[in-house]
């Protein structure tokens, strides 16, 4: 299931009620077919159901988008997987990065991090 977001309240919702656990973002163009090939992606991970997974339309919800950037310090790119631990961005990538793999990779290295700490 992917939640989506649309301003910076819910997204302080969902990474608050998620704070125990990794969460995946998408930052998603509604205009660009590499926006879209990333999105599938991103969907075919989220029904894994392995963290929960969220997504910001950048234009729809360019506010919320731009508030991500500020707050991370992480530059804007779209598509863009972020992945957030206790509110803050652990790992990201963009465009053709945006793979089910990718982002598997990504949890498999956190947790292993986290557990070695």
């Amino acid at each position: 299931m992917i939640t989506d977001i649309h301003d910076e309240t819910e997204l302080a919702k969902f990474l608050q009620h998620n704070a125990t656990a990794p969460v995946f973002l998408l930052k998603h163009s509604t205009r660009c077919p590499i926006s879209a090939a990333a999105h599938r992606q991103f969907s075919t991970f989220a029904e894994l159901g392995v963290a929960p997974c969220a997504r910001v339309l950048v234009i729809e919800d360019r506010a919320c988008s731009n508030a991500i950037t500020e707050n991370t310090g992480v530059p804007h790119c779209s598509p863009q997987v972020l992945l957030f631990s206790n509110g803050k961005v652990v790992w990201h990538t963009s465009h053709h990065d945006v793979t089910v793999q990718r982002m598997q990779n990504a949890l498999i290295d956190f947790s292993t991090k986290k557990e070695q700490a």
